[in-house]
């Protein structure tokens, strides 16, 4: 691999940073509230909770550009969001990389009681739930631009403004790797808006100044 410059490194592991302060909010099954959380603690109600580390990733085949790629993966902790229920410390090892049915908030909590959410999609080539469709240029675009192969813009939760220094070489072998795994059926929930409340648990990741 090509020495990258460190700014997606020293970016990515901030990111890691961040994950291992999240909290898990209980299920609320409340009307949708998009009403500002004053005077509310917005911690009450979650748990703290510690991601995955250094999962065990699927070897995928022995071509230089898949084992380069899988180094890759493990590298930038993709699994440790897009593994079910890695977020909260209980990865299964069954769905490795096949997206999370925990949901990571993207809005204040401490402004919305309900706060928005995404849910790191399925990366394993299943058709139907994961990148079976995509080409190997499409997901190289979303790893080094953030965006869809329907054009559209992921938000930062995916640290794409860091993996847009990774080189098109390294962002290949990813997306070699990535199309090389067994495909796993896994169609993970949908956005939820700020003010509804969500289905699943969520963990919270973000930074707030002290007032």
């Amino acid at each position: 691999m090509q020495k990258n410059n460190l700014k997606w490194v020293i970016g990515l592991s901030f990111f890691a940073g961040l994950i291992t302060a999240i909290v898990l909010p209980a299920i609320s099954s409340a009307a949708p509230d998009s009403s500002p959380a004053k005077n509310k603690n917005p911690l009450q109600g979650m748990t703290p909770v510690e991601a995955s580390k250094g999962l065990e990733l699927p070897q995928g085949n022995d071509e230089a550009a898949v084992v380069q790629g899988r180094y890759l993966v493990g590298l930038l902790g993709c699994a440790s969001c897009h593994t079910e229920g890695a977020l909260i410390g209980k990865p299964d090892p069954a769905k490795t990389l096949a997206g999370s049915s925990i949901g990571i908030a993207y809005s204040n909590p401490m402004v919305n009681n309900f706060p928005g959410a995404v849910y790191p999609p399925n990366l394993t080539p299943d058709k139907e739930t994961g990148l079976g469709e995509w080409s190997l240029e499409e997901i190289v675009t979303l790893l080094r631009s953030g965006k869809t192969r329907h054009g559209r813009q992921t938000m930062a939760i995916m640290p794409w403004t860091s993996y847009a220094q990774l080189n098109e070489s390294d962002a290949r072998a990813i997306a070699s790797y990535l199309k090389s795994l067994e495909p796993v059926k896994n169609k993970v929930p949908k956005q939820v808006l700020p003010g509804n409340p969500a289905k699943t648990p969520l963990v919270h990741v973000g930074l707030y100044r002290s007032r």
